[in-house]
């Protein structure tokens, strides 16, 4: 039976030595990026943590209600307070802060970025290989340069979800520009509108209902990664589930779990309700 060939390209040791030089090389910019992780994850946890319980139930009621229903709003400030009746109330509210850092950074990175490969379509095709990566990788591979640059802690947690949770707010941004009616871009033109008045004030509203889409998806997929970040050393429900499995404690393991769920189902149901208010304004 012939063997494979006694052939190595080593190509895992180059992107070791180019980690490596990279850590060295940008160690100022890590120590600022985590820097200003570690004070927005703290600052937004504290104030959650800070806010009366019956307060953040109440916003949740609300949202629940402007966006949805009067049942819905209901049900959602109902799954909350039964979150707290596990005993999870500060973990949900670390875990709230790791997601809202994570989509915040996702969101300051991928529109801009998805507006960029909509106007320039050599930058789209570099892009898009890139993309396809961040999606298809396992996730669990982005956890190793994340504990190489930020060690163990939340920031680890961010940098991880960022990588996996970035891909379909750019894909949806560009691909909104671009679906942008020609029309009214036209019209725009013959107006005198230069390209960035065409971009703040007809293709932006125009394609915001479907970049909300895309801020659903980075949502859900940043909400996905809670117990992955957990691994390395993020706190919230995550850490929980993760708990519970070392210990194989069912009851903790169903607590964390089913709270995770609710959270995705409000997270999931108030985003596409936001979504939907974009569309109807638009239309």
């Amino acid at each position: 039976m012939d063997s494979f060939p006694d052939l190595r390209t080593n190509l895992g040791d180059y992107v070791d030595h180019l980690v490596s030089f990279l850590d060295t090389t940008l160690e100022g910019f890590f120590d600022f990026i985590f820097f200003v992780s570690s004070r927005t994850i703290n600052f937004l946890d504290d104030s959650l943590v800070a806010m009366p319980w019956w307060i953040f139930i109440l916003i949740i009621f609300l949202l629940g209600w402007y966006f949805k229903s009067t049942f819905s709003g209901v049900l959602y400030g109902f799954f909350i307070f039964l979150i707290g009746t596990f005993g999870l109330w500060e973990d949900m509210m670390t875990t709230i802060a790791i997601i809202l850092t994570a989509v915040i950074i996702c969101l300051l990175i991928g529109i801009p970025i998805g507006i960029w490969m909509a106007f320039s379509k050599g930058f789209s095709n570099v892009m898009r290989p890139l993309l396809d990566a961040m999606q298809t990788m396992p996730s669990f591979v982005y956890l190793i340069p994340a504990i190489f640059f930020f060690g163990l802690g939340n920031v680890s947690a961010i940098f991880a979800t960022l990588i996996y949770a970035l891909p379909p707010v750019i894909r949806l941004t560009e691909l909104a520009i671009r679906k942008v009616d020609k029309e009214v871009i036209e019209s725009a033109q013959s107006f005198g509108s230069s390209r960035g008045q065409m971009l703040r004030k007809v293709q932006l509203p125009q394609a915001l209902p479907t970049i909300m889409a895309g801020v659903n998806q980075t949502t859900m997929m940043a909400l996905a990664m809670v117990v992955i970040a957990s691994m390395v050393g993020a706190q919230g429900l995550g850490e929980q589930v993760l708990v519970s499995i070392n210990r194989i404690d069912i009851a903790l393991g169903f607590e964390a779990g089913i709270s995770i769920v609710f959270l995705a189902i409000i997270i999931d149901r108030i985003t596409n309700g936001i979504a939907a208010k974009f569309q109807k304004g638009v239309n």
